[in-house]
């Protein structure tokens, strides 16, 4: 009887234990975020890249302008992050602007981003902030300015994507020459953005 017992325990024992040890060799879903990488690993992300902006604001001009775009995001969750973006645009695709024409710019803003497909992701955003428009003698010469746009990124890495991003930015300049008589009489106009260049996330 006593043999039986001691038998029927260690047979039912490794019954008991067997679960156990295979749920310990399970390892633990890692969530991942619309970047593929694990949750919460990278709150940051800094762009870097190539600049174009039309140049409504300047009267006569006939060539938009190439220059440097960059941009510091914070991610909060998946979905949501808030950005600050400054550009810098001197050099024209094509001549034929008068004088020699410069803008810079710093805006701020949500962004909404997720997956689309793959290792590629997109994004939208509103800007708020500040335009100069320099190097034409304009009055004044800076403008509260704002917009909205997007992108799509193409993921190379946990941590490095490629980016392009489109932007339609409004602000108000005077035309070049305006008289103080007329108020210098500025009007809203509105600068069709792009940028192309490298995203890393830390």
């Amino acid at each position: 009887m006593k043999r039986t017992f001691l038998l029927t325990i260690l047979a039912a024992l490794p019954a008991v234990l067997m679960p156990l040890a295979a749920a310990g060799q399970v390892s633990p879903a890692v969530g991942k975020d619309s970047a593929g990488r694990g949750e919460g690993s990278y709150k940051w992300e800094a762009f870097a890249g190539f600049g174009y902006t039309s140049l409504n604001q300047v009267n006569l001009s006939r060539s938009g302008l190439m220059g440097v775009n960059a941009s510091i995001t914070r991610d909060w969750g998946k979905y949501f992050g808030i950005t600050a973006d400054g550009a810098y645009y001197k050099y024209a695709i094509v001549s034929g602007n008068p004088g020699k024409p410069s803008v810079d710019a710093v805006l701020f803003g949500p962004v909404v981003h997720g997956e689309l497909f793959g290792k590629l992701s997109g994004f939208a955003r509103g800007l708020l902030g500040g335009e100069h428009s320099g190097g034409e003698s304009q009055t004044p010469n800076i403008s509260f300015a704002g917009g909205i746009g997007g992108g799509m990124e193409y993921k190379l890495s946990p941590r490095l994507s490629l980016r392009a991003s489109g932007d339609d930015i409004a602000s108000s300049f005077s035309l070049i020459n305006n008289s103080k008589a007329l108020g210098y009489s500025p009007h809203k106009h509105w600068n069709s953005r792009a940028a192309f260049g490298v995203v890393y996330r830390f």
